[in-house]
């Protein structure tokens, strides 16, 4: 059954565009705190495997040249931060920016949920992750919604969509894997030993 998120309340007029999770066997209720401080770790996409940081050398020069990231095209700006829409019991719970190195700043964050929002030219995105029981542990699933800006947005997430699932995002969760493996290794928790897509 699935959890009762707290950006369901908040979000419902996105859409879900991936979902992807993995598992931390051993790990218990009270350690997504220490999760999210492991994979804040290290320097974002510049740290990554070589396509992709191709993938994003791309993006981020055609953004600088069609103006896709500039500062009209942001949060508070073309569009409303989704901390306008926050209830008051998760407002102390906004904070600035999140994840070094990205274009993400922090929503929210809770014992067992949290999400990172961002905006451009081209969409409205979230990046939640949550901490839910899994078999043997606990398993942290990333979802990521998104609001497209119009047909040019809808365009932009379909032409990316086979690298964002075939490379970006595989290439990311072996990065958190070893992340945690590391992690474990000071003797905190078993090592990640699967990574999988739930599609």
């Amino acid at each position: 059954m699935e959890k009762p998120w707290r950006i369901h309340e908040i979000a419902p007029d996105f859409q879900v565009q991936d979902v992807w999770a993995f598992r931390a066997p051993g790990a218990g209720p009270d350690d997504f705190p220490v999760v999210l401080a492991a994979l804040r770790t290290g320097d974002g996409p510049s740290s990554a495997s070589a396509p992709v940081r191709f993938l994003f050398a791309v993006r981020w020069r055609l953004g600088a040249l069609l103006g896709w990231d500039e500062p009209g095209a942001g949060l508070g700006t073309r569009v409303r931060s989704l901390r306008d829409r926050l209830p008051d019991d998760l407002r102390q719970e906004s904070a600035g920016p999140a994840v070094p190195n990205t274009p993400f700043t922090t929503l929210y964050e809770l014992h067992d949920e949290s999400a990172l929002e961002l905006a451009n030219k081209t969409v409205h995105g979230v990046a939640h992750l949550g901490w839910v029981p899994a078999r043997g542990g606990y398993e942290l699933r990333m979802a990521v919604l998104v609001k497209p800006n119009g047909l040019f947005g809808r365009l932009y997430l379909a032409g990316i969509e086979p690298f964002r699932l075939l490379i970006v995002y595989p290439a990311m969760l072996r990065r958190w894997d070893h992340t945690w493996r590391q992690h474990d290794s000071a003797g905190h928790f078993d090592s990640v030993r699967e990574i999988e897509e739930v599609r």
